[in-house]
């Protein structure tokens, strides 16, 4: 898809149930931490219980009440712009410029707004009034106007893919010239209507979900706000004039297809992800040399959607063994803090970046026994990670797939590239 222009990761964040830093969430995950925990029936006011990762609300609000006294965000809003806030720390770019691009990930937003409107109508106003804000341009428009950005937000609502459809929007646009920096923030929470949706279809597991385990039988949801701040490798090549090495992470390559198989069920040969896969390995140039001749010995791991529904992990699977990756190691991350929904992707993403820079493949939490796959009359299983390895290797590919048939793949390396200029 977008081979011509790579673009560099100078900062992230992630507020999820196992921490409010990407350095909390990354070392719990290191050390095997799962933020996932057992609600009592009476949660969310649902009649069941379930499974699921929570981020601390009395944490985020104090944490949100030290950058702002304003009472006019949901709690949706305030860890989406508290993760920018804290994301920028470290980058420290102009987020009010015309050249800073903002694009929003979430598949639904503040849909608890409708929940709580419900009761307004039922019981007079119990809230200041949010309606607007069910809305995602207006959620966007917020947290853009909190940081000043005279620009209009780019929203991505793609079910499960948007983080990662988010990151190639953000490609592009860097790709137009318009702009010099995007900031990619990916936010959603839960709520009853979320939750309900999800045991409706029997999707649930009432216990640690177990991403590609031969015995899965369903997915835990998770809360989380998470941020990458992006710009032009070009731009940051022409800033280290005389250093001799030049070191980061870079996105490659990204892709998203669609095989439009099912609103909710996906393509059992794994089409879409198939044809993903192969669009971010074909052929590619870099200043460095060829790549995909040589990518395969040099690919440290694929990180799955891994949901651990029956369906998804089984069409995961074909996908990989049909673009030929089935030796790679994989790794999924949902055991660790649920499936987080629009914020997944860049989550997901922004955990793998780590690891790669680290020189380490994580475990999937869960997981414990193969399942196999025939095709063509022969069987395979994948290399499914079970214990934290560690790995020299410079490139992942992150898969994401959704409802409705949509797929996703993006190609990150860790680069040490020698400057000659």
């Amino acid at each position: 898809m977008e081979r011509k222009t790579f673009m560099y990761k100078i900062a992230d964040n992630i507020i999820s149930s196992l921490g409010f830093t990407t350095e909390e969430n990354y070392n719990a995950i290191k050390k095997g931490i799962t933020g996932i925990k057992y609600y009592e029936k009476g949660t969310f006011n649902l009649p069941e219980p379930f499974m699921a990762a929570l981020i601390d609300k009395e944490r985020l609000n104090d944490e949100f009440e030290k950058l702002s006294q304003k009472n006019c965000y949901t709690a949706l809003e305030k860890a989406a712009i508290l993760s920018v806030y804290y994301a920028n720390q470290k980058s420290k770019i102009d987020v009010s410029s015309e050249k800073t691009i903002f694009v929003l990930s979430s598949t639904k937003g503040n849909v608890e707004q409708l929940e709580i409107r419900q009761l307004e109508i039922k019981h007079e106003a119990l809230i200041p009034n949010f309606t607007s804000q069910i809305y995602l341009w207006r959620t966007a428009e917020l947290i853009t106007e909190f940081f000043g950005n005279p620009n209009t937000p780019i929203v991505i609502s793609n079910a499960c893919i948007s983080g990662v459809a988010a990151q190639v929007v953000a490609m592009r646009a860097l790709q137009s010239g318009k702009y010099d920096h995007a900031v990619v923030v990916g936010v959603d929470f839960l709520s009853k209507f979320i939750i309900s949706g999800f045991q409706s279809f029997k999707a649930l597991s009432p216990e640690l979900c177990k991403p590609f385990d031969k015995n899965r039988c369903g997915l835990n949801l998770g809360e989380a706000a998470a941020t990458m701040i992006f710009e032009k490798e070009v731009k940051k090549l022409e800033e280290v004039k005389g250093v001799k090495e030049l070191k980061g992470v870079r996105l490659v390559a990204g892709a998203v297809r669609n095989d439009a198989t099912h609103i909710s069920a996906p393509s059992r040969t794994g089409e879409g992800s198939y044809r993903a896969l192969q669009s971010i390995l074909p052929p590619l140039t870099s200043n460095l040399k060829p790549l995909t001749s040589h990518l395969l010995p040099h690919l440290a791991f694929i990180n799955v959607h891994g949901t651990a529904t029956p369906y998804n992990d089984a069409m995961e699977m074909n996908a990989i063994v049909r673009a030929g990756l089935q030796n790679v190691q994989v790794n999924g991350l949902k055991g660790y803090f649920g499936h987080t929904l629009g914020a997944a992707g860049l989550v997901e993403t922004i955990i793998s970046i780590r690891a790669l820079e680290e020189g380490i493949v994580l475990k999937t939490m869960g997981f414990e026994e193969n399942e196999q796959l025939i095709m063509n009359d022969e069987q395979f299983s994948l290399m499914v990670c079970k214990e934290n390895m560690k790995t020299d290797k410079k490139y992942f590919i992150k898969m994401m797939s959704g409802f409705g048939g949509v797929n996703a793949a993006l190609l990150y390396e860790n680069i040490a590239t020698n400057n000659t200029n």
